[in-house]
C-alpha cells in the first residue's frame, strides 16, 4: 500500500514544506555572520525542522523540499545593486557545500524545488502544479526563516487558497521579531500557529469544516490560531449586536 493510501484521514491533503534549511543558513561561518539574534534560535528551528521531517514521514505525510540558489547570475538588476550597496555575499552557490541541505536530505521520492535568487517556492513553476496533482490542501510550514522566504511562499499559498499551517518551534526570524511575524501571519493569511510537540501537527481537521470546532486554543506567545480568532470575532459581534438590542429607545435590530 503507497503512503498515500495509508495517510490517516487526518491529514490527507497535507504536505510539509521544509524551506531552505541548507548549510549557508544553519550552519557554519557564512550563518553565523548571518544571524543577528541568539544562536540557540537558530540551532532550535534547525532541530525542530529536522525533527518535523522524520514525523512527516512517519505520519505519512508528503514532504516537499524547497532550496535557495543566490548566485550571481541567477540575480537580477536590483537584487545585485542591494548586495554592492550593502556588501552582501552571495550565499548557496550551486554546487557548493553551503548549498547543501543539512541534518537531512530528500528520499529519492520526495520531490526538490528550487528558488533561484528569489524567496518564494510558488516561483519554481513546478511547485504548485505539483500540489495540484497530489490533491495538497493543507501545506505546514517549517525551515528558514519566517520574515522572508517562509512568509513568502505563505503569502501566495494563501492567495492561491491552501491552508497554512507554521511549526513555530521549526522555524525563526531574520529581520523581525519571531512573535510578530507570526502573529502577522495568523491575521493576515489565517495561518494556524502550532508547536511540533503539539498533538497532531500534520491535522487539517478544523480546515475541512464550515465554524469554529472546540473551545478557544490561547498559544503561550498570544498568537492566535485561526480558529480562535475568527471566534472570538464572532462572539464580539454577537455581544455587540446583543447589546443594540437592549438599549431603550434603540430601534430594533433586523434580522
Amino acid at each position: 500500500m503507497s503512503s498515500a493510501a495509508a495517510r490517516p484521514q487526518a491529514t490527507a491533503g497535507t504536505a510539509l514544506v521544509v524551506v531552505d534549511l541548507q548549510n549557508d543558513f544553519c550552519a557554519g561561518e557564512v550563518a553565523a555572520a548571518r544571524f543577528p539574534g541568539d544562536p540557540a534560535l537558530l540551532a532550535r528551528a534547525v532541530e525542530g525542522s529536522v525533527r518535523a521531517v522524520r514525523l512527516a514521514r512517519e505520519s505519512g505525510v508528503e514532504v516537499l523540499f524547497v532550496r535557495f540558489l543566490g548566485d550571481p547570475a541567477h540575480q537580477g538588476p536590483a537584487w545585485r545593486s542591494r548586495d554592492a550597496r550593502l556588501g552582501k555575499r552571495p550565499k548557496c552557490l550551486e554546487g557548493s557545500w553551503g548549498a547543501e541541505f543539512h541534518g537531512v536530505q530528500p528520499r529519492p521520492d520526495e520531490a526538490v524545488f528550487t528558488k533561484p535568487a528569489c524567496f518564494d517556492a510558488f516561483q519554481d513553476p513546478e511547485f504548485e502544479p505539483h500540489l495540484r496533482r497530489r490533491g495538497v490542501r493543507h501545506l505546514v510550514l517549517a525551515g528558514l526563516f519566517t520574515d522572508v522566504c517562509v512568509d513568502s511562499t505563505a503569502r501566495t499559498a494563501f492567495q492561491r487558497g491552501f491552508h497554512l499551517t507554521v511549526l513555530r518551534d521549526c522555524t525563526t526570524a531574520l529581520h523581525l521579531a519571531d512573535a510578530d511575524i507570526l502573529r502577522f501571519m495568523s491575521r493576515v493569511y489565517g495561518a494556524r500557529i502550532t508547536d511540533l510537540g503539539r498533538q497532531q501537527p500534520f491535522a487539517a481537521d478544523e480546515f475541512n469544516t464550515d465554524g469554529p470546532a472546540g473551545g478557544p486554543e490561547a498559544d503561550p506567545d498570544g498568537v492566535p490560531s485561526a480558529r480562535t480568532a475568527q471566534a472570538t470575532r464572532t462572539a464580539q459581534a454577537a455581544q455587540a449586536a446583543g447589546a443594540a438590542e437592549q438599549q431603550p429607545g434603540a430601534a430594533p435590530t433586523r434580522r
